[in-house]
């Protein structure tokens, strides 16, 4: 039995290139796998590790004073979920470009409990932002939430200012993986004089779990940055597939990287059409020079 640690903090790090190689060094001592990302503004992590190993490192973060009430989202899982161990610094956890600061340690949405935002999501006067990708959203989503277009989560606050500026006194609710997007934009959209913004408290993840809710009015999948790819949210029999493949239109539930190295584009597609395309996304990635071995 394996497990799955997803996490963030933003607390102040003095030194994160020091504090990085010392905490890559335990994680290596302890044998996880997994992506760490640190910054002056704080720690941001997904790792793997048998159920020892993780325990350790939860107990490990947390004897630091700056990290005891650190929130750790824990799955099970059948098999490890990363390849390698990166512990890396970053200028932000979470790249946004705002044009303004934003601490979401300050001031951010104010945070709905799982059960809390499915009252929401009913509500006629509420609107449903997406706070990841388009490509995230299109593996799954909550019913009605607005789709971002966008590929990169840096482009946000272009995007609202062009196309949110008319729903600053709306209700609105946004959600992301794990929690730490929503930190980030809803702190941007308080800057930008939202009045009622609110957002999900531990995200995606959290939500499909919760006891009362079980995932529901999630249709699809959860796009998850780890060798899962894809997982269920919605643990009710009122579900739907909202992703389909993109050669044929039939649906897919399922994620690949072009084989082509030039383009890696990342597409649902069903196992037939993989098979026919050799996964790539295009006739020209088909016959591309550099190309991933497909069995």
């Amino acid at each position: 039995m394996y497990q799955v640690l997803l996490y963030y903090k933003f607390v102040t790090i003095d030194n994160p290139e020091q504090f990085a190689k010392e905490h890559l060094a335990m994680c290596k001592e302890l044998g996880l796998l997994g992506r760490i990302l640190v910054a002056t503004e704080g720690l941001n992590g997904t790792v793997s590790g048998t159920v020892e190993q993780c325990k350790a490192y939860m107990d490990a973060v947390h004897a630091d004073p700056r990290f005891a009430d650190l929130w750790f989202k824990i799955d099970d899982v059948d098999e490890l979920a990363f390849k390698k161990m990166f512990v890396r610094v970053k200028k932000e956890l979470v790249t946004f470009n705002a044009d303004h600061p934003t601490d979401p340690s300050k001031k951010s949405g104010k945070r709905l409990s799982p059960v809390e935002f499915h009252a929401m999501l009913q509500r006629d006067d509420v609107i449903v932002l997406d706070g990841r990708t388009d490509y995230e959203y299109d593996a799954g989503h909550f019913r009605g939430a607005i789709r971002p277009s966008i590929d990169s989560f840096r482009l946000f606050p272009e995007w609202i200012k062009e196309n949110m500026a008319h729903l600053k006194d709306k209700h609105i609710i946004t959600y992301c993986t794990g929690g730490i997007r929503c930190e980030k934009l809803t702190a941007y959209m308080l800057e930008e004089n939202f009045t009622n913004v609110y957002q999900l408290e531990g995200g995606i993840v959290t939500y499909g779990k919760d006891p009362v809710v079980k995932g529901s009015l999630w249709d699809g999948k959860c796009y998850v940055f780890d060798e899962r790819i894809l997982v269920d949210i919605n643990h009710t029999d009122d579900k739907q597939v909202v992703s389909f493949c993109f050669h044929c239109g039939k649906p897919a539930e399922r994620l690949v990287n072009c084989a082509n190295m030039l383009c890696h584009r990342q597409h649902a597609v069903c196992e037939d059409c993989e098979a026919q395309t050799k996964r790539s996304c295009s006739i020209e990635c088909m016959n591309a020079a550099k190309r991933e071995h497909v069995a």
